[in-house]
């Protein structure tokens, strides 16, 4: 007797190989039965004719640490057939965390990761972060180490080197979050204190997470032409270093330079992978964007009252002269301020040109000031979305969705009105338009949602459709499953997948949402 018997369904494994005809039951968490059990009896019997049915999707990448607690239902994602998110990323997030680091965090990262208000839950180690998710939550999470958390535990928020004793005591936490079950160390190294760790630094974290099977993820030092080859060596140093495998967060790179550069490594035995989303434009917060780190330095207090000097200003105008990324494509996507929030959804420019009454801004010095007023307002928290470097094209992202290192991550961001699509639309659009464009074919797609993530960040028993794995689990209509968020609408949910089980349980049922709360916080293994 199967709790809920799936019949009639194309059945896409997660393993990459072709689909198949065939059944799947369902015990308790498991799937426990595939193949022809049309006479098997069911406590509930579901009819997947002319749909496919697959294993849940894994979002290699997602800022849903405190949205998840939050908005426990998560139709975002829910919505997309994703079941497990791995958080934890950019080196910036809330576990390992005393209560100051978590106090900063929760500041400093509320432009992307959300200062959602968890009453009632408090936590330090990674055994009690990941206690949260336990059937409290629609889908399930694993966690990474975020450098910066330990860099901070121990030094504070300073951008010098660490001295050998401090070494020491930051391998201890790492080594300790690793035995409560966290899925490696990340790293995100465009944020304060991430990014003043060094290569030395980052190889001896990565040394205490090698014994245990651990992955380095890494925001790595940047992605346009002319950094991506210096980060990429620094990423795969480490991993020759420490011998651990190394993955690269949202590969946003120029395809025909960098894919030359990951099959050397792997032909040297670099473990390196990386994730990708499907979008030309970014979103994190407008301090990374527009200050240069050293303006970062001594945290969110001593950056605010820095903004409200006239000489910083003035410092700054060759920042803005001579950004990182074009900063006249930066759309406001997120301001926790009331006299600020009308901004969202307008460009950098459009928002200062009617903060001062006029058409268009004055001078660039006009958008200077704005954007450090507005920094100060929101106290550091603004998020915005923002073009890639220009010479990166639609071309680029195809490209590297071939390439069998590739895995999907959405980068979901879940703050503010005006909220980048790919939260919403990632998975639903890799899914819809990009295989009914030919750009995959529907396994490969399945499998890079899906199988290929879950063994990257030691899931071993999610990923695929097999007897004796867990229940994670998406039918879905493969004519019709598509994002429908846009720029204007980052929100908009998307639309074709009927049903989703997470742990044997039911998240979304003939299209309708339950009210289950089946997930798990999952431990490496």
């Amino acid at each position: 007797m199967f709790d809920y018997l799936i019949r009639n369904g194309r059945v896409v494994d997660g393993s990459g190989l072709p689909w198949f005809a065939a059944d799947v039951g369902i015990t308790g968490d498991r799937i426990t039965a595939v193949g022809r059990l049309a006479k098997a009896p069911a406590k509930q019997t579901i009819d997947a004719k002319g749909k496919i049915v697959c294993p849940g999707f894994v979002d290699a990448h997602v800022h849903g640490d405190l949205p998840l607690l939050a908005d426990p239902v998560h139709e975002q994602g829910v919505r997309q057939g994703v079941t497990t998110h791995v958080i934890g990323q950019d080196g910036v997030a809330f576990a390992p965390a005393s209560s100051d680091t978590m106090a900063y965090m929760r500041r400093y990262t509320a432009g992307f990761n959300g200062n959602f208000p968890t009453p009632g839950r408090s936590w330090h180690t990674v055994t009690k972060f990941l206690s949260q998710f336990d059937g409290q939550c629609a889908i399930n999470a694993c966690t990474l180490i975020p450098n910066g958390n330990v860099r901070m535990e121990v030094m504070g928020i300073t951008s010098r080197k660490p001295h050998p004793g401090e070494i020491a005591k930051m391998r201890a936490i790492v080594r300790e979050g690793m035995e409560q079950g966290a899925v490696g160390l990340s790293s995100g190294l465009d944020y304060v204190p991430s990014l003043y760790a060094d290569e030395d630094e980052l190889t001896a974290l990565c040394e205490e997470i090698t014994p245990y099977g651990g992955i380095y993820v890494t925001h790595m030092r940047g992605y346009n032409g002319q950094k991506a080859p210096a980060a990429l060596q620094e990423v795969f140093n480490i991993g020759k270093r420490a011998g651990c495998g190394v993955h690269v967060s949202h590969f946003n790179c120029l395809a025909d330079q960098t894919i030359p550069l990951l099959d050397a490594a792997r032909a040297d035995g670099i473990d390196v992978t990386f994730d990708l989303y499907c979008y030309l434009y970014g979103s994190t917060i407008v301090a990374m964007i527009t200050l240069p780190p050293e303006f970062l330095e001594g945290g969110i207090e001593a950056t605010v009252a820095r903004l409200k000097l006239p000489r910083t200003r003035k410092e700054l105008e060759l920042a803005f002269l001579a950004p990182r990324f074009p900063i006249h494509t930066m759309r406001l996507a997120s301001l926790p301020h009331p006299d600020w929030k009308k901004y969202e959804g307008m460009t950098l420019t459009e928002a200062c040109a009617i903060h001062q009454g006029a058409d268009a801004p004055r001078s660039p010095k006009d958008v200077l000031d704005f954007t450090c007023d507005l920094l100060i307002a929101t106290d550091l928290a603004a998020g915005c979305v923002v073009r890639h470097f220009v010479e990166r094209q639609e071309s680029d992202i195809q490209k590297l969705m071939r390439h069998p290192l590739m895995m999907a991550g959405s980068d979901g961001i879940y703050v503010g009105g005006k909220p980048h699509p790919r939260g919403t639309g990632c998975f639903a659009r890799y899914l819809g338009h990009h295989v009914r464009n030919g750009d995959w074919l529907l396994e490969e797609a399945v499998m890079k949602c899906s199988y290929h993530t879950a063994r990257r960040f030691g899931l071993k028993d999610r990923g695929l459709i097999r007897e004796g794995l867990a229940a994670d689990v998406v039918v879905f209509d493969a004519a019709t499953i598509a994002d429908r968020s846009t720029y204007d609408d980052g929100k908009a949910l998307a639309v074709g997948v009927e049903h989703v089980f997470v742990n044997g349980t039911p998240v979304l049922l003939k299209g309708e949402r339950t009210s289950a709360r089946p997930g798990r916080g999952l431990k490496r293994q």
